[in-house]
């Protein structure tokens, strides 16, 4: 989190503090660090520097325009999972030729839509995907560019809704009909068979995960281009971890280095899929206390978010750091005191007892009209916002410096009907 700081007793986005920042847009309110999303990116390109990657940043993340032109700008590429993701892309200036779509559920439409845009290659799911790839591209007079997903079956030890690299899952092709399609390129003409992709989940923490599924997928590799087939590159999916608390993941040169030796065994280009990594400490969501309710057994602080906002909490029992944006030092998650401190609940105002944002929190004293920052925010937070409740949805800034620029007006009430 080191462009979210405590100076003064403040909070601060990089040089604009965020009681600033609540009292010009509002709350709840999403802000992001211009500067970190680009440094979480150089960190990623220099670690795996050898084997010059290509990094694809998740959209699915977050898909806000003003996020995507910034690292289009650092020269980052896009990893896809639909045809609204393609347009967003496309939209803030990205590069097509530097796009990879995934996504076991690719429509006709979507597969033309990335032809004619001219993507860098499909990440093929499923045999039948394969042949509708290969077909769309011979009706529209051009070579379809494909890397297939193999599942290597391994257990990334993440959550159950983010694994995705076992036999149990819907994604990716077995090892052995990955071998018979690299057998039998013919049956594909309009599909260029060139890569090879493992994705294995989500907030890993931990490097032998990515070291397990290479080690299944080199010996693959090896076979096929030996046979003549024209392997080009690695795609090695994402899945990277984030400090959610201090210390929880492993440094990036920590996976770098493990998986280093399979890397140069395989010997080709390198494209990855980072997301979470990239923008997950770059975000905060700033809310406002609405009320503070105590009964006999809890302290509930309840705020003007809620899990239409950040659903992470609800859906997969996500821990995120919550604390006073006035305070004297960080929450007790990125290494403040947690001494003396009474525990809350901190809760949204939907009509559900899964509306939380943290159960049993140490947390001081606070009071209506206060601000607190939810950190760790910036991955899987506005992009899975609804409007649940017909609650409008947050806005969102970018800070660059002491710059900062609405990314995207909060909704109004006009805005839920629209359409309708």
């Amino acid at each position: 989190m080191s462009a979210f700081v405590y100076r003064g007793g403040e909070l601060c986005a990089e040089g604009r503090s965020a009681a600033g920042l609540a009292d010009e847009f509002g709350t709840p309110l999403y802000v992001y660090s211009r500067r970190a999303l680009l440094d979480r990116h150089g960190e990623l390109a220099r670690a795996f520097a050898e084997f010059d990657p290509l990094v694809c940043f998740s959209v699915k993340v977050n898909s806000n325009l003003s996020v995507l032109r910034a690292l289009a700008g650092a020269g980052c590429g896009f990893d896809i999972v639909s045809g609204g993701e393609l347009f967003r892309v496309l939209r803030a200036g990205g590069d097509a030729g530097k796009v990879c779509f995934a996504g076991v559920g690719k429509t006709d439409a979507e597969i033309d839509q990335a032809l004619r845009a001219g993507i860098r290659l499909f990440t093929v799911e499923s045999v039948p995907e394969l042949e509708v790839i290969s077909a769309r591209a011979g009706a529209l007079g051009v070579a379809a560019r494909a890397a297939l997903r193999v599942n290597p079956n391994v257990n990334a030890n993440t959550h159950a809704h983010v694994t995705t690299g076992t036999a149990e899952v819907k994604f990716g092709l077995a090892p052995e009909v990955a071998g018979e399609v690299l057998a039998a390129p013919g049956r594909y003409p309009g599909a260029v068979l060139d890569g090879l992709h493992v994705h294995i989940g989500s907030q890993i923490t931990e490097p032998e995960p990515y070291v397990a599924a290479l080690s299944r997928l080199a010996p693959l590799y090896e076979r096929y281009r030996s046979a003549k087939v024209p392997l080009e590159h690695i795609d090695i999916g994402g899945g990277f971890g984030i400090d959610y608390r201090s210390g929880q993941a492993k440094p990036i040169v920590y996976f770098a280095s493990a998986m280093a030796p399979h890397l140069r065994r395989i010997g080709a280009r390198l494209v990855m899929e980072p997301g979470r990594y990239i923008a997950g400490n770059s975000g905060v969501l700033l809310a406002r206390v609405t009320y503070v309710k105590r009964t006999a057994a809890r302290r509930f602080v309840i705020v003007d978010a809620a899990m239409n906002d950040l659903i992470r909490p609800a859906l997969y029992g996500a821990f995120h750091a919550i604390w006073p944006a006035t305070a004297d030092g960080p929450p007790p998650a990125f290494g403040g005191a947690a001494e003396g401190l009474s525990t809350a609940d901190v809760v949204g105002g939907v009509c559900e007892s899964g509306d939380f944002f943290g159960k049993g929190i140490p947390l001081p004293e606070v009071a209506r009209g206060d601000l607190v920052a939810i950190f760790s925010a910036g991955a899987y937070g506005f992009t899975m916002s609804s409007n649940y409740n017909s609650r409008p949805r947050a806005a969102e800034v970018l800070v660059d410096g002491d710059k900062v620029a609405l990314a995207r007006k909060r909704e109004t009430y006009e805005d839920l009907v629209r359409g309708e």
